[in-house]
């Protein structure tokens, strides 16, 4: 008896005419790996494009940023603050910075709360940060001003009790409009709300404390040398390097050791860190949703083994040999993974390119993830069918005729 053949084309065309004979079925079993691969492809793009976009925002922010900090005490437990008197102008007059400034969290009496009338119980919320901080500081941090306008060096050298706070402080406090000179009580001492900020490029910690001139604090609560000062720097473009190790001689030519720099980190650093638990975050949900995918296929491969059982049995009777069986099952569960991974690549890129158009991005999408999309859906269907073909490849060609 010759031996039987089963050619590609003959396994080709039964895995359709197997997926046609209920195209419902395949469609929705399909869904699970277009899902799948829909979110492996979207994800490795959104990641890559997101990642060129933090190469810029690390550009025009964190790479111009400088950060200087009084550790005076940790150094010498009698030694008065490192900051000078005149430290913004010192440090402004460095080639390279466009503002600096000293700022630091005041020290309220216990007890001492923000509030919007001098009576009552208006307290807002269990601790509100009060931040000390000079012209500069303010304009190192480019903030977005929703009304008003910030305090200036005047305002500061007179040590006005003026303040400036978030746009979402102002609505707790009842404040909408600054046309009415309002007023906010920090402890017993009045001051006059002179601009509301709905947003800072720097130090995003300011939207939630209310900011007060340095001198005005000092006037009122006074300055600790171990209150924690701070100066931030606002560089050009390439100076920040420069200036950070210029700083503290600058500052402080005598105890240079009273100052501790944080300069901008590595941009490349940054962006594999950043890139790398995007990856592992994201990649585990596309994961999620392949796994979801092969168990749809696999349970409906194993369906149609039970409803082909006839089917089954009259190839085996024909000469059709187990292996044949076993192909032509895997053929079918491959052919659902591949579609379902070209319709997600399909989909997946289409997502990316809407996401970057929205928001004005450039998307990118790398060859080789188009390319992987739809292998990673014939694999799943190739993995998902194999316990149900080999079941199928086990069934007696005689008792499978019986039934």
């Amino acid at each position: 008896m010759p031996s039987s053949v089963f050619g590609a084309r003959d396994i080709l065309a039964e895995s359709v005419a197997g997926m046609l004979q209920r195209p419902a079925r395949s469609a929705l079993t399909t869904l699970g790996t277009v899902l799948g691969v829909g979110t492996f492809v979207a994800i490795l793009g959104l990641t890559a494009t997101t990642s060129s976009q933090i190469d810029s925002r690390f550009n025009l922010l964190s790479a111009t940023e400088v950060t200087v900090e009084d550790v005076a005490r940790e150094q010498d437990e009698f030694a008065d603050a490192a900051f000078p008197d005149d430290a913004d102008a010192t440090i402004e007059g460095l080639n390279g910075v466009e503002h600096a400034g000293v700022f630091w969290s005041v020290r309220l009496p216990p007890g001492s709360t923000v509030k919007s009338s001098p009576v009552g119980d208006a307290a807002v919320g269990e601790k509100i940060d009060v931040v000390a901080a000079s012209p500069g500081a303010l304009r190192a941090a480019v903030p977005t001003l929703a009304q008003g306008r910030l305090f200036d060096a005047y305002l500061s050298e007179t040590s006005q009790p003026v303040a400036v706070i978030g746009s979402g402080m102002a609505s707790r406090l009842g404040i909408t409009t600054l046309q009415t000179e309002p007023a906010i009580f920090i402890g017993d001492t009045p001051f006059t709300v002179i601009g509301i900020v709905s947003d800072v490029q720097r130090k995003a910690d300011l939207l939630l404390s209310v900011v007060v001139p340095g001198t005005t604090a000092e006037k009122v609560w006074g300055h600790p040398a171990d209150a924690g000062t701070k100066m931030l720097i606002s560089t050009e473009a390439g100076a920040a390097r420069q200036v950070s190790e210029l700083a503290p001689t600058a500052l402080r030519p005598d105890h240079p050791e009273y100052l501790k720099v944080i300069p901008p980190p590595d941009p490349k650093a940054l962006r594999t860190s950043v890139t790398s638990d995007l990856n592992q975050l994201f990649l585990l949900l596309a994961a999620i949703c392949l796994v979801i995918g092969a168990v749809g296929i696999a349970n409906t491969t194993l369906v149609a083994v039970l409803e082909r059982t006839g089917e089954i049995g009259l190839r085996r009777a024909l000469g059709a040999r187990g292996r044949h069986i076993t192909v032509q099952f895997l053929a079918e569960s491959g052919t659902l993974g591949a579609l379902g991974g070209l319709v997600g690549t399909s989909l997946g890129t289409i997502t990316v390119v809407i996401v970057a158009v929205v928001r004005e991005w450039t998307p990118v999408i790398h060859t080789a993830t188009v390319a992987a999309a739809p292998v990673v859906g014939l694999v799943t269907g190739l993995v998902a069918g194999l316990y149900p073909a080999w079941r199928a490849s086990r069934v007696p060609p005689a008792e499978a005729l019986r039934r």
